[in-house]
């Protein structure tokens, strides 16, 4: 319906204004007869779809396109894209600095397609008529990421670079008809492609239904598996085929779990080892255990991360309801895990790829820790742990969040966890105040003997030694405040997000407020009643 523009109906009408009513009725029969007939006609383009896993769509041409793209258009368009302000290319100088920032910060997490492969587009687009020489996958590929590596630069959905990538990415939808076909290896860094964006512009695409489609593809193409080692002949190719996978297994469950939802196939269902590209060393195992140098490739950690992220994500939120009869021995499990994942990371990747990594890491802590149907119990200890994280990520994705650079890969599901992360925050307040604001010290559980021990409370910043919780508590809860209107700059969801977080946490903003109160009423008397100790006042006699 998104598709279909008109005159807004009037929001809640008078009864008594029967011409109003009546507008409201025939506006709602008409949007009923028109949403009828377009799934009349999905319905009836996707019976020519394929379901095989090697071929392409059987009737490409049917209604002057592929009926898979002509599919995922009517699923994944929100809003309808404006016009290009300009056919004219942009200067190369431009291109080639946005390519460059979509190489280092984006590519080097999710390498979809061959690197040398957006460099020769780049050269041969410029070249005197070597656009007309380009596939419909080169022009997809080239306006694609320039779209990607724009919007990733925006601010504000008011700056250019905003505007550019929405220029950008309208150019390169004409191509879809043509590369958009289930069947095609092409097909899938395309996909990966338009996801990307999607989770920078959600205004315009919806990401869940764009990664659905590229799940879908990846799953009837097979790639979910590896291939017999005896019908292996091309060793790059099957490098190729692996990064593939992994770049939309790790968006998957990046989309899956910021909406809280199923992930589109699970773990026992894939077995495709992890790429291990020519120089890039080795990557170390879940157990911990090294062979070889520590990687380098941000990729290859993402991936591990995603991995581990995927396995306590489905045995707590997607295993059904019964409660884990050794729930708290998981969790620890879990957070070891994590930990030991984090502690391998070399110290020579990049600082912003760094930053992104602790974010996720604190993240991951809280989406484990906090109460679950499969792990309900909340002991002292577990709320101390889920407050020290939770208070961990406010603060850095705040920094983050001002810092006048462009943090790689900052999306809009980078809002959708602020809003979570403050959320899991006013209810651990509500449910544990006393013992958090107190910051009251809580044993660490014993462990049973075989199983692994309870995570460590993590040290604080130095700069933070002198803040009580209390201080603690409402500095986050500011923090989580001026994030969201931050990030309201640029996704306009951010702020119908805070005013829902506003109205969530007011009452323990209250309770705050008044231990507050409190503490300086007893600091006040404390210092009057010391002032009398050092300068007592004694009766003068006449």
């Amino acid at each position: 319906m998104a598709l279909h523009d008109g005159e807004p109906l009037p929001a809640n009408p008078d009864r008594k204004d029967s011409l109003a009513a009546i507008r409201v009725a025939v506006r709602r029969k008409a949007e009923m007869k028109q949403e009828k007939a377009d799934l009349d006609s999905l319905v009836s383009d996707f019976g020519l779809l394929s379901v095989g896993a090697t071929s392409r769509d059987a009737e490409s041409s049917i209604s002057g396109g592929s009926a898979f793209a002509k599919l995922m258009a009517a699923s994944c368009f929100r809003h309808r894209l404006p016009s290009p302000r300009d056919d004219a290319l942009p200067p190369r100088q431009e291109a080639h600095a946005l390519v460059q920032y979509y190489m280092d910060n984006i590519y080097a997490l999710y390498p979809a397609f061959p690197e040398t492969a957006i460099w020769a587009t780049l050269d041969n687009i410029y070249q005197a008529g070597g656009d007309q020489a380009l596939s419909n996958a080169d022009h997809w590929l080239f306006w694609t990421v320039l779209a990607v590596a724009s919007s990733a630069q925006s601010r504000s959905s008011q700056d250019e670079f905003y505007n550019r990538g929405v220029d950008f990415i309208a150019r390169a939808v004409p191509y879809a008809e043509k590369v958009l076909t289930p069947g095609a290896m092409s097909t899938i860094p395309s996909l990966v492609l338009l996801t990307q964006y999607a989770m920078y512009d959600p205004r315009h695409f919806d990401t869940w239904h764009c990664m659905g489609f590229t799940a879908r593809v990846v799953l009837e193409m097979g790639l979910h598996q590896d291939p017999p080692s005896h019908d292996v002949r091309d060793k790059n190719d099957l490098e190729t085929r692996r990064k593939m996978f992994h770049c939309v297994y790790a968006l998957d469950r990046t989309v899956s779990m910021g909406h809280a939802r199923s992930f589109s196939f699970t773990d026992s269902a894939v077995d495709v080892a992890l790429p291990s590209s020519s120089g890039l060393g080795r990557i170390p195992s879940i157990s911990g255990h090294i062979r070889g140098p520590q990687s380098n490739s941000p990729a290859l950690h993402l991936f591990q991360l995603r991995r581990l992220q995927s396995g306590w994500y489905q045995t707590l939120y997607q295993s059904g309801t019964t409660v884990l009869p050794d729930g708290q021995s998981f969790l620890w499990k879990a957070c070891h895990e994590l930990r030991e994942w984090a502690e391998l990371l070399p110290p020579s990747l990049p600082s912003d790829v760094q930053r992104l990594f602790n974010l996720e890491l604190e993240w991951s802590y809280v989406y484990c820790l906090m109460p679950s149907t499969r792990a309900p119990q909340a002991t002292e200890y577990r709320q101390s742990l889920l407050f020290e994280h939770a208070v961990s990520f406010i603060e850095q994705v705040h920094e983050s969040a001002f810092d006048t650079r462009s943090a790689p890969f900052t999306t809009y599901y980078d809002v959708m966890r602020v809003y979570f992360i403050g959320t899991q925050l006013v209810s651990l307040l509500r449910a544990a105040f006393d013992l958090i604001v107190s910051g009251r010290p809580v044993l660490m559980p014993q462990s049973d003997g075989g199983g692994v021990p309870a995570p460590p409370l993590p040290h604080r910043f130095f700069q933070l030694q002198f803040e009580d919780n209390l201080q603690r508590s409402m500095k986050a809860m500011r923090f989580v405040h001026e994030t969201l209107a931050r990030f309201g700059e640029r996704w306009e969801d951010a702020l119908r997000l805070l005013e829902v977080f506003e109205g969530m946490g007011g009452e323990v903003r209250g309770m705050l407020d008044r231990r507050a109160a409190e503490v300086q009423q007893q600091q006040q008397q404390m210092q009057h009643m010391q002032q009398q100790i050092q300068h007592p006042q004694y009766p003068q006699h006449p």
